[in-house]
């Protein structure tokens, strides 16, 4: 039996370099090599460390100061992070206080960027900057009008389809963090949501994820958000109503 391990090992060591999964851990006894335990609980204190991260507010409204639009703080109806946690709901809807602030910007426009915190918040403070920077060279040469930019603590997806609604715009882009996993604790995700309006629900979205270091880069995510927009306007609609073709042979 141990040769038989042993030679199963040596057939799983080249794909190590492939992924980030635990594969070919090797055993001792019934269990794992300690090396391997210690690796696990390191990553798992990791996601749980990127689960409660907080959204750096001040620090990414000052950098998104750059682009010249008003940055919009806002709050969810979760007032702290164990009841976000244990209440999906309330991180669905802006809180009273928010949902006032957003009517004062209300107008039209093509594109609502929307970041929230999700499920790491460490995320967003990595990437949410160098993707809108990349989203906004693009939608610059595509004449789009840019609502004012919004960020808010102890959001969920759907809070995009509130928000959207309540600025008037066409369309809803949320920056969110990602439920992190043992791998990766600061993966974002986008979704794109045609006519956002309260009450929409999954199918109704378009979603690039996996936006991180060591997975889907900024620039890649980039193209990919700013051709399911393109479809998006053309075809008036998201989720699973809009295909996404990009890059397959005619």
């Amino acid at each position: 039996m141990e040769d038989l391990a042993s030679a199963q090992g040596d057939m799983l060591e080249p794909l190590k370099g492939l992924t980030p999964a635990r594969i070919g851990l090797g055993r001792v006894g019934p269990g794992i090599p300690l090396k391997a335990f210690q690796a696990f609980k390191l990553a798992h204190a990791h996601a749980r460390d990127a689960v409660y991260s907080e959204l750096d507010v001040d620090g990414l409204t000052q950098k998104l100061s750059v682009f010249n639009l008003p940055v919009v703080q806002l709050q969810s109806c979760a007032a702290y992070r164990e009841q976000y946690l244990q209440r999906p709901d309330l991180g669905r809807k802006l809180n009273e206080e928010s949902a006032e602030e957003i009517k004062n910007y209300q107008a039209t426009y093509d594109v609502a960027i929307i970041i929230a915190d999700g499920l790491s918040a460490m995320a967003v403070n990595n990437q949410a900057f160098e993707l809108i920077k990349l989203l906004l060279i693009l939608f610059g040469g595509a004449n789009l009008r840019l609502a004012p930019l919004t960020l808010v603590k102890q959001g969920r997806v759907a809070i995009a389809d509130e928000i959207g609604y309540a600025l008037g715009a066409k369309l809803s882009l949320i920056i969110i963090g990602e439920r992190p996993g043992l791998s990766s604790g600061d993966s974002a995700g986008v979704y794109i949501t045609y006519q956002p309006k309260p009450g929409l629900t999954d199918e109704a979205r378009n979603c690039v994820s996996n936006i991180h270091a060591q997975g889907l880069s900024s620039a890649a995510a980039s193209r990919k958000i700013f051709y399911l927009i393109q479809e998006a306007f053309k075809t008036k609609q998201t989720g699973i109503a809009l295909k996404d073709n990009q890059g397959l042979l005619s």
